[in-house]
Formats: C-alpha cells, structure tokens, sequence
C-alpha cells in the first residue's frame, strides 16, 4: 500500500485554504464580522497551519534519513 507524502498533503491542505479565503472573500457583503466570513475564515486558517506543520514533518523526516 502506498503511503501519502506529507508535502502532498500540506499542498492539498495550502490549496483548501486559499479556496476557504476565496469563499470568505465572496462572502463578505457589507462587513467582514457577519457569522459566515469569520467561520470559513477560521477554516482556513487551521488548513494553513496544518499545512506548515506538514511541511515541517516533511523536513524532519528528510533530514532523519540523511542522518
């Protein structure tokens, strides 16, 4: 069986956020502090912070083998 790459699925994860901040943009009508922006908002910042923990795993275990 063949694993997923942590950078594969930290660039899937950077996708879905900046889809998630497009939405929030369309979203946003008159004022960005109505219920729906902030909640996709949030959305996409957890994607963007798991996707950089994933690029730190990536390096990690890149520079586990090297050693």
């Amino acid at each position: 069986m063949m694993r997923t790459s942590p950078l594969i699925m930290a660039i899937v994860y950077f996708i879905m956020g900046i889809f998630f901040v497009y939405i929030a943009v369309q979203s946003a009508d008159e004022t960005i502090w109505n219920f729906t922006t902030v909640v996709i908002a949030l959305f996409a910042t957890l994607d963007f912070g798991v996707s950089i923990r994933l690029i730190s795993i990536h390096f990690r275990i890149k520079n586990k083998k090297k050693e």
